[in-house]
């Protein structure tokens, strides 16, 4: 979810990943797993594109970032201090943002300048200390009990301060530093849910530790952050990272029947872009864990009234579940959880019967599991409304031959109107 080879071809950061199922090339060899790609060469044709289309809200939130060219030593004509000059400013992923827009007037944008959010902390530890120096230092604390995950608190709270609990929503204060002192983190107001996921687990495990209003250092090993994959551009592979924190505030997460629908649309949206970034890093349980809690947020449960604005946005609503629907069955594929990934088709063809990538993955799942009379409806069906795809024509001859015992003799054959031509197609779009 980094990276944006070609994603400017996708402007909309709403449009579905695409099926990032195509992008592990290990799962893709199962049968079972194989997204409509027609043939190996076009399968990874079409993860190159998917990939793309899964990547573009990264892109969508750069565009926001503040990108200084400048170096923060150069800006300072050499009068600053030597903890200062030592900041650099990179590029940075955006985070998940949880609040209402409404109350964003006064919050600025996360961006990845070199400008300190707590100048009045900028101390040896935060700018010129060695990494292996702070996990073995006297004065710091160990949140976890195998010492990769440690905290110094520069600023405490009063005694009888709040401290959050899990499922508990929090804003905070964050920055955060590569050992080099390269900025790749930092928001004036992060805003997430403890223990779903939206941030990674150094987070968290920090913020559950602090007390309203404290101010602290964060050094956290790669496990607890971004792992041998790193996170492209800006963290490199087994990077630790070093964060200051300030945990502002702490309150009950909102109840889901008082938020309007179009909170549900923001927050479910937010969910499954972190899917997509998990499904991109091929942690597929954790991808289908955010597509789960994007699907409870995006539903039309609670009574909003009826008008034409609400029914829009109900139909935007089943609208974006298509598209958790269709992911989570990809990450379900890749799990090799295939019971759960034909019933998950099933729910995306209930809300959408001409959903061809559904249709699709169900008749192919069908067809792995014998049903092959119901497996030549449904992809009979998919090829009616996508007669030029190549991977239904493949599938359909996969089962006419299971039908026959593995007779290679028989296969199916296409209506001469359906024959493909040079601009046949994959499933390489959104739908």
């Amino acid at each position: 979810m980094e990276t944006e080879p070609c994603c400017e071809e996708h402007k909309d950061p709403a449009v579905e990943p695409s099926e990032p199922e195509a992008i592990s090339e290990s799962a893709d060899r199962d049968s079972h797993t194989k997204l409509p790609c027609g043939s190996a060469e076009e399968g990874e044709e079409l993860c190159g594109k998917e990939l793309a289309e899964t990547e573009c809200c990264a892109e969508e939130s750069k565009s926001a970032e503040i990108k200084s060219p400048s170096d923060p030593e150069q800006e300072s004509g050499g009068t600053e201090c030597k903890e200062q000059k030592k900041l650099k400013k990179t590029n940075s992923w955006k985070m998940v943002r949880f609040q209402d827009p409404s109350q964003e007037d006064d919050v600025l944008e996360r961006d990845s300048s070199a400008e300190s959010l707590f100048p009045e902390y900028a101390l040896k530890e935060w700018t010129t200390s060695t990494f292996e120096e702070l996990f073995v230092a006297e004065d710091w604390q160990d949140i976890t009990e195998d010492r990769l995950l440690r905290k110094k608190v520069l600023e405490s709270s009063a005694p009888n301060a709040l401290r959050p609990t899990w499922g508990q929503e929090v804003s905070v204060k964050m920055q955060c530093v590569l050992e080099d002192r390269t900025v790749v983190e930092k928001d004036c107001k992060l805003v997430f849910v403890i223990g779903e996921g939206d941030v990674n687990q150094a987070l968290e495990e920090c913020v559950i530790a602090m007390q309203q209003g404290e101010i602290t250092l964060l050094l956290a090993d790669s496990q607890y952050a971004y792992g041998l994959l790193g996170r492209e551009p800006d963290i490199p592979a087994w990077a630790p990272l070093l964060y200051q924190l300030q945990l502002l505030d702490i309150r009950e997460k909102p109840d889901l029947l008082t938020l309007a629908i179009a909170d549900r649309i923001r927050i479910g949206n937010q969910k499954r872009e972190r899917g997509n970034f998990h499904f991109q890093r091929e942690e597929y349980c954790l991808a289908a864990r955010a597509y789960c809690m994007a699907l409870d947020m995006l539903t039309t449960r609670c009574k909003d009234g009826i008008n034409g604005s609400v029914k829009a946005e109900e139909e935007e609503v089943q609208e974006y579940r298509v598209k958790c629907l269709n992911n989570l069955a990809a990450a379900q594929l890749k799990l090799e959880q295939y019971d759960e990934a034909l019933h998950t088709s099933r729910d995306v063809l209930t809300l959408e019967p001409n959903n061809v990538k559904a249709l699709y993955r169900t008749g192919k799942l069908l067809s792995d599991m014998g049903e092959y009379k119901e497996a030549m409806e449904v992809l009979k069906k998919a090829l009616k409304l996508e007669p030029a795809t190549k991977a239904i024509h493949v599938e359909l001859s996969k089962l006419v031959r299971r039908q026959s015992g593995g007779n290679d003799t028989q296969e199916w054959k296409a209506k001469p109107a359906e024959m493909l031509g040079d601009n046949s197609r994959t499933f390489c779009g959104s739908f």
